[in-house]
């Protein structure tokens, strides 16, 4: 492995003297000459409740490198808390770190040229930035997640109730109808977090890093092992070793992130029913990977992928016993007949030879094929007149009633003035509410949306309106929230020609997502409309919004 090692380009060479100097000053001995390079991408953060422990992980990474006969230095990149910046303008910035994340780790791995990466995401942006940074550098690689947070307990008179992070958003709007006291709201706040690591339930971040394994870039567990349990760490060992392996036999993230992979990771997807928001960042890495994967095939994928996981908020369980039934590995077993099982993974071995090794399954938490909670997948894309380019709804969330709805549009040109309205009591039964100029370059951003959605639920009204926008959702939401509306109305799309009063016509089992305008009706709304004005006009935000393309692309620059 000493020969000819990207590394050797800040450590051979009597022009290399000066740099080697810099590495003795950070405890690198010349001993050390012939071994590889291993950055070790840490995003530890004392802001976020997943990243709190990430130094723990590093620690056990770095431990395995070396027992593998790799010199590891740990870097960091930023890292954003969706929870903490919901519902206010710093959720502007969530998505487009997104971007920074994966540019900043493009920079720091070329600059020191290191020969190999283990990336330590947990949370809902970091993950896909660093799978992003990890196909565009095609440095032998491998992640391991900080892992999921357990379920809170809140006690009451009547028992005790498992509770997580989408419960409390969704307890402001019983607090808001006047079904919850304040005193009750602050005994749950305190609960429904009880420490380290990624929201407990089918939300973004553990969506990610469940389908990071599933795509071949984790070990078995990657996705479901709790953040406090002892196989954390103990896989954080392994994940270090095992870099030296793929370093070693030269296996990097382009031969293990392909369209079979993807393909894996959306059917994994599907089955889990998870965020919606990984739609928009497998598209991201497709594009990356230079893979072409279109929007319809996910309609493809979920027509023939049963649903076979109800995990909050669509149900009662958590990452914790997803875990315990036997975790991603148990899942993609049942998926088996539908997944391309020779796959390669970072663990060595293809998918067939992971699954073989499933553990005891727990049908309760993961069912069977034949026991399905839907012969269709968990997502569902979306398309007609008012989302030619698709848009995107977590069908496994929806309520029945609501699969089919038509009703009269309440158009509003931000989240703020929907809060407003669905907290001073203007929606009725029956409506959709239509947020829009909240797209990628219209909010800039792309905000996250789950305090007008936790509000519908939280008062009862998840099952008789509905939620459109060209924002995105949380993965804590649910009820029928369609998003990623595109294009999107800062682009023209045609949910800027909206008015109150059009009726609009959701039909999720045909994909179907229309407003009864004609064509020519749309157009003249549109050539009517003041050209967009950008809401941001300096910093970061206003370079985004120039950059980014749609959501239907994923969001990403330069397209």
């Amino acid at each position: 492995m000493g020969e000819s090692m990207k590394s050797d380009v800040v450590k051979r060479g009597v022009e290399r003297a000066p740099h080697r100097s810099l590495l003795h000053a950070v405890g690198w001995a010349s001993t050390e000459m012939d071994k590889p390079f291993i950055g070790i991408i840490n995003s530890f953060s004392e802001i976020i409740p997943g990243h709190i422990h990430l130094r723990d992980i590093a620690q056990a990474v770095k431990a395995g490198v070396r027992s593998g006969g790799g010199v590891p230095f740990e870097v960091n990149t930023i890292a954003v808390c969706d929870g903490i910046a919901m519902n206010h303008p710093g959720m502007k910035y969530s998505l487009p770190s997104r971007e920074l994340i994966a540019d900043s780790v493009e920079i720091v791995a070329e600059a020191h040229a290191f020969d190999g990466l283990v990336f330590i995401p947990n949370c809902d942006k970091i993950i896909p930035g660093m799978l992003m940074a990890a196909v565009r550098l095609n440095l032998p690689a491998i992640f391991i997640s900080g892992g999921p947070m357990l379920a809170g307990r809140l006690s009451s008179n009547s028992g005790v109730k498992h509770v997580d992070l989408s419960s409390v958003f969704e307890a402001v709007g019983r607090v808001v109808k006047g079904e919850m006291g304040q005193e009750e709201l602050e005994q749950l706040e305190e609960v429904a977090c009880p420490g380290r690591g990624s929201c407990a339930g089918m939300f973004t971040a553990n969506t990610m890093n469940c389908l990071t394994e599933a795509l071949g870039m984790g070990l078995p567990g990657n996705g479901t092992i709790p953040a406090i349990d002892a196989r954390r760490m103990q896989l954080a060992k392994e994940a270090g070793r095992q870099v030296i392996e793929l370093l070693a036999s030269d296996i990097r993230p382009r031969d293990i992130i392909n369209k079979d992979s993807i393909r894996n990771a959306f059917a994994v997807d599907m089955a889990l029913g998870g965020s919606t928001n990984s739609v928009l960042h497998l598209m991201a890495i497709a594009h990356e990977a230079g893979v072409d994967f279109p929007l319809p095939m996910l309609n493809e994928i979920s027509k023939r992928t049963p649903y076979l996981c109800k995990l909050s908020p669509a149900g009662d369980h958590y990452l914790e016993d997803l875990d315990s039934a036997g975790g991603i590995v148990a899942v993609m077993k049942e998926l088996e007949g539908l997944l391309n099982l020779e796959s390669r993974t970072v663990s060595g071995k293809s998918v067939a030879g992971i699954i073989t090794g499933s553990r005891f399954v727990d049908k309760e938490v993961i069912h069977s094929i034949a026991n399905a909670y839907s012969t269709t997948g968990g997502i569902a894309i979306l398309f007609g007149n008012l989302a030619p380019d698709g848009a995107v709804v977590k069908r496994a969330a929806v309520v029945p009633e609501m699969m089919v709805h038509r009703g009269p549009a309440k158009v509003f040109d931000s989240e703020e003035e929907a809060t407003a309205a669905i907290m001073g009591g203007s929606i009725k039964s029956g409506d959709v509410v239509v947020i829009r100029y909240e797209g990628p370059k219209g909010g800039p951003g792309m905000r996250e949306m789950l305090t007008p959605t936790a509000l519908l639920s939280g008062m009862g009204m998840d099952r008789e309106v509905a939620l459109i926008t060209d924002g995105r959702f949380s993965g804590a939401t649910r009820g029928a929230a369609i998003g990623h509306v595109s294009p999107e109305a800062a682009s023209r799309g045609p949910i800027a020609a909206l008015s109150d009063g059009d009726m609009i016509r959701i039909d999720i089992p045909n994909h179907k997502l229309e407003v009864e305008l004609s064509d020519k009706e749309v157009s003249e709304r549109l050539t009517q409309l003041a050209e967009f004005e950008p809401r941001v006009k300096t910093g970061y935000l206003r370079r985004y919004a120039e950059m980014v393309s749609s959501a239907s692309t994923g969001a990403v620059f330069g397209r």
